[in-house]
């Protein structure tokens, strides 16, 4: 089961139902979550929100997700929970312009969340802010918008990816895909 932890986006059923053609799929809301809610939970996909972490105080949603700090399960972020996951790791949040439209993402280092995709692809952007490269994680792909488009936790199976897969067609359906086949490998 992939428990997909709803962090406001309006987008998250997406996320729900491709992970539910491939695998059971539990819903959790941010603010209601609890880490007993990870029993029987193979993977976690954190969806995007409505809120900017350059304008609010994160730390309560850090505060929240800080298991993520001694999980074993593997972990998808995305926009929002990419950001939040680099910024319990020692990333920084900026400002940028805002990208609401397709950018080509440019893989250039291996990752299996990019398995079956080619080094360059095209997915759908929705955000104004951007993170640094956390100290203990790979970068994986940038555009020319976004330098930190995909990261990877050198030792841990934790993603991040600022881009939504979700809203992306075939090729960012793929990147979820990969993900559940991650879990089911665990």
């Amino acid at each position: 089961m992939i428990l997909v932890i709803d962090c406001g986006s309006n987008k998250t059923r997406f996320i729900e139902d491709i992970v539910d053609e491939f695998m059971d799929v539990k819903h959790g809301k941010l603010l209601d979550f609890s880490v007993v809610d990870l029993t029987g939970v193979k993977g976690v996909i954190l969806s995007g929100a409505p809120i900017l972490i350059t304008e609010i105080d994160p730390q309560p949603y850090i505060d929240k997700m800080n298991w993520i700090l001694k999980t074993e399960i593997p972990v998808l972020g995305i926009c929002f929970g990419h950001q939040i996951i680099g910024l319990m790791h020692g990333a920084s949040g900026s400002k940028m312009k805002a990208d609401r439209d397709w950018q080509i993402i440019e893989a250039f280092e291996d990752c299996e969340l990019f398995n079956r995709l080619p080094n360059e692809v095209q997915m759908m952007e929705d955000h104004c802010e951007s993170i640094s490269i956390p100290p203990g994680f790979n970068l994986i792909a940038s555009s020319d918008a976004c330098i930190n488009e995909v990261m990877q936790h050198q030792d841990k199976l934790i993603f991040g990816v600022q881009f939504h897969p979700e809203v992306s067609g075939n090729h960012g359906r793929i990147v979820i895909e990969n993900f559940i086949k991650i879990c089911q490998k665990e």
